[in-house]
């Protein structure tokens, strides 16, 4: 049984002017129209606004491609999910009868829209400032768990990490091309890890540079950044 959602809103220390606003946010669309689809979308856009404010103030020595990730690590489904489960949000959702029979108030994806939904609601119930506040208590300690530090660290550091964690072998980089002139010259250089077979490309303005470019693009093919 769907539990009434004051209790909800007490646990995200907001109470709703319009409740209306609310139950639509914990309506899934199989339950029929007047869903949470149009909020997911606002609260999905707040969101992402607030984090990246956030990590602006936070991490003022990371780089623009740095904060990208450390914002997608706390607004992915995933972490999403998780915090919706400490609010136990689940048991406040309208679901269809497929999606009751099949356990849709534990999938992550539910789980994550109607989190965005519901803040949706937040924003258009109380305004911006009262939104950022319920998703800095919602994240609260969030920011300082994350490994800021390892993120920080260039490409080719956390590349020799990576390998070392898993014993392997590390890279080996080679210059494979200089062109332009001398005030000018572009580096290619090729990152290889013998152990696994695989082989990324770099290009820069120094030698270093594109190294760095390779190890990105290496983090890249093994799937630590994406």
């Amino acid at each position: 049984m769907t539990r009434a959602p004051e209790a909800l809103a007490k646990s995200l220390g907001y109470q709703f002017n319009d409740p209306g606003l609310l139950e639509a946010a914990l309506t899934h669309r199989s339950a029929g129209s007047g869903n949470n689809e149009r909020l997911e979308f606002l609260g999905d856009a707040v969101l992402g606004h607030v984090v990246a404010q956030w990590l602006y103030s936070a991490c003022p020595e990371a780089s623009e491609g740095q904060l990208s990730r450390l914002r997608a690590s706390l607004v992915k489904r995933e972490t999403l999910a998780d915090i919706a489960r400490g609010l136990a949000l689940g048991d406040y959702l309208h679901l269809g009868s497929g999606e009751l029979k099949s356990g849709g108030f534990r999938r992550d994806s539910i789980l994550a829209d109607a989190l965005e939904a519901v803040l949706g609601g937040i924003v258009l119930d109380g305004g911006f400032e009262i939104c950022r506040d319920c998703i800095q208590r919602l994240y609260a300690g969030r920011i300082d768990k994350l490994s800021v530090a390892d993120e920080l660290k260039d490409p080719k550091t956390r590349l020799q990490e990576y390998l070392q964690a898993r014993k392997l072998a590390l890279p080996v980089y080679a210059m494979t091309h200089i062109s332009g002139k001398a005030h000018h010259q572009q580096f290619s250089v090729e990152c290889r890890i013998e152990e696994l077979d695989v082989v990324a490309a770099g290009v820069g303005g120094s030698r270093r540079k594109a190294e760095q470019s390779a190890a990105v693009n290496m983090l890249k093919r093994l799937g630590v950044d994406g």
